[in-house]
């Protein structure tokens, strides 16, 4: 089992290019890769922080057929990325567009520092202050 490594989380998205915006533009990953796979239907493409070789990275799938936003059920949680400043990084996300669903502070019940915000298929991101 030490030989696994966590390769990708798949979300499916309503917009694409507007997906790809946000976690470009918005959260600073790279579009590391995309393609189109025409006989069924969609496209891949592929966000990170660093190559998927060596970092984790977010897959966003995107069927043609999908007429209307995608449902997020009651069964998915969220993402969570770590930020050395938690209150400048939501000041800064704001101010270019970002959608912050709950304000930065303390964890219910702990003392770690959180913050929420929302991509735009309504997907939730936690921003965890981690200490350098």
């Amino acid at each position: 089992m030490s030989d696994f490594r966590f390769l990708h989380t798949m979300i499916r998205v309503f917009d694409l290019d507007k997906s790809i915006q946000f976690y470009t533009d918005i959260l600073g990953m790279t579009l590391l890769r995309k393609n189109d796979y025409p006989d069924g239907q969609f496209t891949l493409a592929f966000v990170g922080y660093g190559d998927e070789k060596d970092h984790t990275v977010i897959e966003l799938t995107h069927n043609w057929d999908q007429n209307e936003p995608y449902d997020l059920g009651n069964a998915f949680g969220h993402m969570a990325l770590g930020v050395p400043d938690i209150y400048k990084t939501c000041e800064d996300l704001r101010k270019i567009g970002a959608k912050i669903v709950r304000e930065p502070g303390p964890m219910k019940h702990g003392t770690t520092v959180i913050a929420f915000i929302e991509d735009p298929d309504g997907y939730k991101i936690e921003l965890i202050e981690t200490k350098q």
